[in-house]
């Protein structure tokens, strides 16, 4: 099971406050099963309905965790207004990118006073499943 620090829990949380109302996005890296690192990225496509990672910042995370000898474990972003569920745009947007078995983690504002934190694993197939983590 994924263990992920409440301090990160807590920092996507605002960054996805910050960027209200638009989508915020973000990578979480680590080791084995453990979440050690978070990475804001610019949505480069800034809207309250779909995100894109800045690509020269996207590549700036990858080459950081890669120096760090870190692994990629997540994407993260926000939904503003509906749940913390992966769209079907979410879901078509990892297909088609090929960023598929992989993980995501979806924060959902619908509830301003008390978001939602999940996260998944989107298949080749475009199937979600949820994926159980631990708070550490």
């Amino acid at each position: 099971m994924k263990q992920i620090s409440q301090k990160h829990i807590d920092e996507m949380i605002q960054h996805s406050r910050e960027d209200d109302p638009n989508e915020c996005c973000g990578i979480l890296a680590g080791q084995g099963e453990a979440v050690t690192h978070l990475y804001r990225v610019k949505n480069s496509t800034p809207s309250p309905f779909r995100y894109v990672m800045d690509p020269k910042e996207q590549l700036e995370v990858m080459k950081d965790a890669d120096d760090r000898g870190l692994d990629l474990m997540y994407f993260y972003h926000s939904h503003t207004h509906s749940p913390a569920f992966p769209s079907d745009t979410d879901v078509r947007m990892a297909v088609e990118s090929g960023w598929v078995d992989f993980g995501y983690v979806l924060i959902s504002l619908e509830n301003k006073d008390s978001p939602t934190v999940n996260f998944f694993v989107i298949d080749s197939d475009g199937s979600v499943t949820p994926e159980k983590y631990a708070v550490v």
